[in-house]
């Protein structure tokens, strides 16, 4: 036994050095670092990477010996981009009704097999476009999203980091305007909660099953959940250290969610002064999914329609942005349109901060460090500094000068490994 435990020891000890003198550093060349949260700018520096972390920052001729180059001298280098609204376990057929989107036929139509596969794909087009990090804000089975984060971290797949919800939690009904049976409406979607009791179960069973952030639709349907209910659901939910991320159609649900103290609404197409207000002193997050012409009509909508609903999301995110909310870049992309892929519009989006007059280096903060902080993730992701995690994207010139450059993304790192671009030299 002295002897197996002898060899066992030396076996470990062997990796460990092989480990230890083969570890190689890798050292991009920047033409400029931005780091949003700060706005701080840096020219001619070298980020230097060590396994998945950010070990420190040089000048360009003092790049440690034996370092593998990336070389984007021509480029500035920035923290990976945050989707904080995502649905990555779906895609809408608009077929499946005629009349627009509806979550049942979905849900009824593609098995879980079939849509975890969708979100593989899925994830692997956020990320090569720049989307380092999600919040996936469910719609996607029987934890199908927490399957995928598992199979991401396992390196069974490229994708972004994933922040999973999990099961929806909604009154009767859900999102469903379909009227079905009841067996049909029953299923893996939603958990179906109107008591305390059941809003309990529900956030119990959601956190036992890995999400890490409880969502909730407060209005898909004529009722919702009132201030008293979202208050309980956010006290219930700190208890195990999660937030609350809410789902507001209408101005009573959005302010109903403001006064039970919500991490973040979720849309917010209908908001008052009073609701602006109070989500401004309470330090509420908007993530505003200010869909574009594009996914309005990939979700069935006329193009005169989906201009005239574009435009009014516009103008509540510039109304939003001019009373001092803070606001956090997400989508809800759910379907394709002419051959997009997720990650090409969900970048689309950008557009609508720039219609909203929003300066470049706020819609910056709002694509990454605001939504690293809504996550929880800011002490480990979202800057360009030593320690921190090494999920960076490369973009030509000036993104100040030019935001709608982030749209064409030349360098993916994410944990230290290139997914995208960086031709490697000496």
């Amino acid at each position: 036994m002295k002897l197996l435990s002898f060899r066992h020891s030396l076996v470990l000890s062997t990796l460990m050095l092989f480990q230890t003198v083969f570890t190689q550093s890798v050292a991009i060349k920047c033409g400029r670092i931005y780091n949003p949260g700060d706005g701080v700018s840096l020219t001619d520096k070298c980020i230097i990477i060590e396994g998945t972390k950010i070990t420190g920052l040089c000048d360009t001729n003092a790049i440690p010996s034996g370092s593998k180059v990336i070389d984007c001298s021509g480029m500035t280098v920035l923290p990976g981009l945050v989707d904080a609204h995502t649905h990555l376990c779906i895609n809408f057929i608009i077929s499946y009704d005629q009349s627009g989107i509806d979550y049942l036929g979905p849900v009824v139509m593609d098995p879980p097999g079939y849509r975890v596969l969708q979100g593989a794909a899925h994830a692997r087009e956020m990320l090569e476009c720049g989307f380092t990090c999600v919040r996936d804000a469910g719609n996607s089975g029987r934890y199908l999203d927490v399957a995928l984060k598992r199979a991401i971290k396992d390196k069974l797949v490229p994708g972004p980091f994933i922040v999973p919800a999990g099961r929806i939690i909604a009154p009767f009904g859900g999102q469903f305007s379909m009227k079905a049976d009841k067996q049909f409406l029953l299923n893996d979607e939603y958990f179906f909660a109107d008591t305390k009791d059941e809003l309990r179960k529900a956030i119990r069973e959601n956190i036992y099953y890995g999400s890490e952030v409880i969502k909730i639709v407060v209005d898909g349907q004529k009722y919702s959940y009132s201030a008293d209910d979202i208050r309980f659901i956010v006290q219930e939910a700190a208890g195990a250290g999660l937030k609350v991320m809410a789902h507001c159609q209408t101005e009573k649900g959005a302010y109903n969610s403001a006064l039970g103290g919500v991490a973040s609404i979720e849309h917010g197409w209908n908001l008052s002064d009073s609701t602006l207000l109070l989500m401004k002193q309470k330090g509420i997050v908007l993530v505003t999914t200010d869909f574009t012409v594009h996914s309005l009509m990939s979700g069935g909508a006329s193009q005169e329609r989906a201009e005239k609903t574009h435009a009014r999301f516009v103008k509540r995110l510039k109304q939003a942005y001019q009373a001092g909310i803070k606001i956090a870049f997400g989508t809800d992309v759910q379907a394709s349109y002419h051959g997009m892929n997720r990650g090409e519009m969900a970048r689309e989006y950008i557009d609508s901060f720039i219609e909203a007059e929003i300066p470049a280096a706020e819609i910056l903060k709002m694509c990454t460090v605001n939504g690293y902080e809504l996550l929880g993730l800011d002490k480990q992701r979202g800057k360009i500094a030593p320690e921190m995690t090494a999920d960076l994207i490369a973009v030509e010139g000036n993104q100040l000068e030019d935001i709608r450059k982030l749209e064409n993304v030349k360098l993916v790192m994410r944990d230290g490994v290139v997914i995208k671009g960086g031709s490697a030299g000496r």
